[in-house]
């Protein structure tokens, strides 16, 4: 009830909605509207409510509900189903489990604070509260299980070019991590869910560190992670971030998935690409090789040239890739 009538007040075009009106269209009573209200007001929107007019949003809070993020959307079917939590283990965790159950492709799964957020290679990934983007996509693209890797290189392009749109000027570390001044932003995690020659889903998970501060991080992390609030000295509007950001990649994924056309988002990644043209370590299982990045082919992956002169294509789940002396550098 009280979804539909911040959903009322929303389409109101900033006019006044009288509660008489309200209580007639959901069929409560003016007392129960007045309930709601009080507790839309507690999460943090601003309700003007006059007598004989009713009531009005004047400021509404930056949180990633559908509700909130549905303002800037302009898609089909990404993130038109939005399971939001304020709190929650692991966004990843819970859309294998929605997936599993069979729900609809475009599915975000969106929390304000992850208690068990992981990153890739089983990593732990940091996630305070009201400051950052952690959600996860539910895909179910009809392609060949060994082409799935490509999207991580689909969802970078797409969030590079959002946190730019942002006022941010935004690289990527192949294949999975958004860097700024050298330093990581943003974490991409896909996993996949199927058989030898068929795709169940995928679970694409998003880690954006927009408003943290340093303190947010531990001290080993400092020098390799930052945050648009870092980088700019100003809060950002989370939820216009994911709006912009389930845009392009609504786009760049129909092109992949569907015209089989990978070619705009392996682009953009070779364009703000932070590796190409440098030396760095390749980290295997076994032993770290120095190379040089020379190119991100057709297939989205990255084309090396070893000590030896022998050049190599590697896959993205095969490998860590670092800077010869840091994370990037």
């Amino acid at each position: 009830m009280k979804e539909k009538i911040l959903h009322i007040l929303k389409n109101s075009s900033e006019e006044f909605v009288s509660g008489e009106s309200i209580s007639k269209e959901l069929g409560v009573t003016r007392a129960a509207i007045w309930k709601y209200i009080k507790q839309i007001r507690e999460e943090g929107y601003e309700i003007e409510s006059v007598s004989r007019k009713g009531y009005r949003i004047v400021n509404s809070p930056d949180r990633l509900t559908a509700e909130e993020v549905g303002e800037g959307l302009k898609t089909k079917y990404m993130g038109r189903n939005i399971m939001y939590f304020e709190t929650i283990d692991s966004t990843n965790i819970k859309a294998k489990k929605l997936a599993a159950e069979g729900v609809l492709e475009g599915t975000v799964v969106i929390a304000e604070e992850q208690t068990e957020g992981k990153g890739r290679l089983g990593r732990s990934w940091i996630s305070p509260k009201n400051k950052g983007i952690w959600m996860s996509l539910i895909l179910r693209p009809d392609i060949n299980p060994m082409k799935v890797s490509m999207i991580t290189e689909v969802a970078a392009a797409a969030a590079v070019k959002a946190i730019e749109d942002m006022g941010v000027k935004a690289y990527i570390k192949w294949p999975n991590d958004i860097v700024v001044e050298n330093k990581k932003l943003c974490g991409i995690l896909t996993e996949m869910t199927g058989e030898v020659d068929k795709v169940n889903y995928v679970i694409l998970g998003m880690g954006i560190n927009a408003n943290l501060d340093l303190e947010d991080f531990q001290s080993e992390l400092r020098d390799e992670a930052t945050s648009i609030k870092i980088e700019t000295g100003k809060n950002i509007v989370r939820k216009e971030l994911v709006a912009k950001l389930l845009n392009y990649f609504e786009n760049f994924y129909e092109s992949f998935v569907i015209k089989g056309d990978i070619e705009k988002s392996l682009e953009i990644c070779r364009e703000k690409s932070i590796l190409l043209g440098k030396e760095i370590q390749v980290i295997g299982r076994n032993e770290v090789k120095k190379a040089r990045a020379l190119d991100i082919d057709n297939e989205g992956r990255l084309v090396v040239r070893f000590d030896d002169e022998k050049e190599e294509a590697i896959f993205s789940g095969e490998v860590s890739i670092r800077g010869m002396y840091g994370y990037v550098e």
